[in-house]
């Protein structure tokens, strides 16, 4: 089917028109940053154990007996190790979904072809 000119020339006005008329989408603003009670009642309920304390801790007491910093290295190489490992599991993780689902066609797949297979017996 092929338009005329004056047709094309509509289509073009209402598209046009159209997208003066669309209003614009208001963002929500920024959220405002803590406030000073918000972060010390955020310290205040963080766990002892919690990693950044504890390097905090340990690089304080470097610097008052004069450590060479190996605990805390190894502690940042722990922590780089981690994230490089939970990478790596969430790679695998993917891969095995993407598994899962070959290895669900494929059953399908035999599933139909082995019913096949018996109606053709009968």
């Amino acid at each position: 089917m092929q338009l005329n000119s004056v047709a094309l020339l509509k289509i073009y006005m209402r598209t046009i028109m159209g997208s003066k008329n669309k209003k614009r989408v208001v963002l929500p603003s920024r959220p405002e940053p803590p406030s000073v009670e918000q972060i010390v009642e955020d310290i205040n309920r963080a766990f002892p154990n919690d990693p950044v304390f504890s390097i905090l801790e340990s690089g304080i007491q470097d610097v008052n007996t004069g450590s060479s910093g190996g605990e805390v290295e190894h502690r940042y190489q722990q922590s780089r190790r981690y994230l490089e490992l939970n990478d790596r599991l969430q790679e695998a993780r993917g891969q095995l979904v993407r598994q899962r689902e070959e290895l669900r066609a494929v059953g399908d797949n035999l599933q139909r072809s082995v019913e096949e297979v018996k109606g053709r017996a009968l």
